[in-house]
């Protein structure tokens, strides 16, 4: 076994994956709670509890909090996903029971003080300002609206200006009150860590916290042709097109993964060199997927000059349609092994990397591999797989989500 798993009395879960020649940690403390989770009136509430919990407790304050990293040379941050949500540390691994305690004590008992909420409002629209700026971002954020409409998915991280300038204590509170207990926590370490050591200072921290319902609505997404533009004047028009792809653990996500490579996945990519090299048409140009419990998402993105949207959209589709109808060459195949396996080999090699993999993995609910497994996997692929995979997922609806000077019924005929 590559990681070791234990699970207190209460649920909560400690998984680490020891790096003896290291002298660091990677810590992450997950919470089985993202934007999927929230009722309507809690729009934004599981991103603005990430930013509420860093002004600490009634024992801790935020300053406090800034200052015990600083005097250790750490770092600490959280992120926030549809899904989950992970508060994560950095340190030396003798400061790890220093971090343990530090996040244990945010994560358990916020102090939810209104001067704060208040003006961590104003930080979190000022994010919601920056990502709106960022032509990007809205094509992205068009994408997930129009792909999962009506569906769990469909709502932003960030939520929205009126959401969260409407969000009160007490939904937050709620949130984190149903969402945060121990039966729905992870806490991950990679690096030089002793599993043993770290289950006692998990009992110590967090063996008398509560559990409760850790259960979430999954349900399947309808997906149809759709287009979703935000109209406006820019030099570039930002395009994200794609449709449905993989749940996270679907088997096939290896074969995938290769086909996403070949797609767009490098510089020598089938649409990196026909639409940037070969015709200039783009500077940036890319595939991308990501899979979700009950959905999952696949897309190109490209920005382009508003008068090539047009042979940019057909470009993008002719490439798509030959690897429908052909799949990939033996070349091409064994080059996207090579860099995914590259990769990965490389990531092993970062605490942080791994932290983050097996704590996914365990807060996911997904198989756990080590990298050996996970190159055999990628190693046994076959030609038929990956072609099989690109009629399976290649052929069904499409969206495109876009920014630029452009109406959607300018685009609705590339989904059509």
């Amino acid at each position: 076994m590559h990681y070791e798993l234990s699970t207190l009395s209460n649920g909560l879960r400690v998984i680490t994956d020891a790096m003896p020649d290291v002298r660091s940690v990677a810590l992450g403390v997950w919470a089985d709670a993202g934007t999927r989770d929230e009722h309507p009136n809690e729009a934004g509430a599981a991103h603005f509890l990430e930013h509420l919990l860093f002004k600490g407790s009634d024992e801790v304050s935020a300053q406090q909090i800034a200052e015990s990293f600083d005097a250790v040379g750490g770092r600490s941050n959280a992120f926030t996903s549809k899904e989950q949500t992970c508060y994560w540390a950095r340190l030396r691994d003798e400061d790890l029971p220093l971090g343990l305690d530090i996040l244990a004590e945010m994560v358990r008992r916020p102090a939810f003080r209104q001067g704060e909420i208040d003006s961590e409002k104003h930080v979190v629209l000022e994010e919601i300002n920056m990502n709106e700026d960022d032509p990007t971002d809205v094509a992205y954020e068009e994408f997930a609206q129009a792909l999962w409409k009506n569906h769990a998915l469909e709502r932003p991280v960030l939520g929205t200006r009126s959401s969260i300038s409407g969000m009160t204590r007490d939904d937050i509170h709620g949130f984190w009150s149903r969402r945060y207990h121990a039966g729905a926590t992870v806490l991950a370490v990679a690096g030089r860590v002793d599993h043993a050591a770290l289950v006692h200072q998990a009992e110590k921290h967090f063996g008398d916290w509560h559990t409760g319902d850790s259960t979430h609505q999954y349900a399947a997404a309808t997906i149809v042709p759709r287009v979703g533009v935000r109209h406006r004047d820019t030099e570039q028009t930002h395009l994200v097109i794609g449709g449905e792809g993989l749940k996270s653990g679907d088997d096939r996500r290896f074969a995938f993964g290769l086909l996403n490579h070949v797609l767009g996945g490098g510089m020598s990519s089938r649409l990196f060199r026909e639409i940037r090299e070969q015709r200039g048409l783009a500077y940036a140009v890319y595939s991308f997927k990501f899979p979700y419990a009950d959905s999952g998402g696949y897309g190109v993105y490209v920005g382009t000059t508003p008068s090539q949207v047009d042979q940019v959209l057909h470009l993008i589709g002719d490439e798509i349609k030959k690897l429908v109808a052909d799949g990939v060459t033996a070349e091409e195949l064994d080059r996207a092994k090579g860099h995914v396996q590259g990769s990965l080999a490389l990531g092993e090699e970062d605490p942080n990397s791994r932290m983050i993999r097996v704590g996914r993995q365990e807060i996911g609910g997904l198989e756990h591999l080590s990298l050996d497994e996970t190159l055999k996997r990628f190693e046994a692929i076959t030609l038929s797989e990956v072609h099989a995979v690109a009629g399976d997922l290649l052929t069904g609806p499409q969206v495109i989500g876009a920014t630029g000077p452009h109406d959607a019924t300018d685009l609705e005929p590339f989904v059509a």
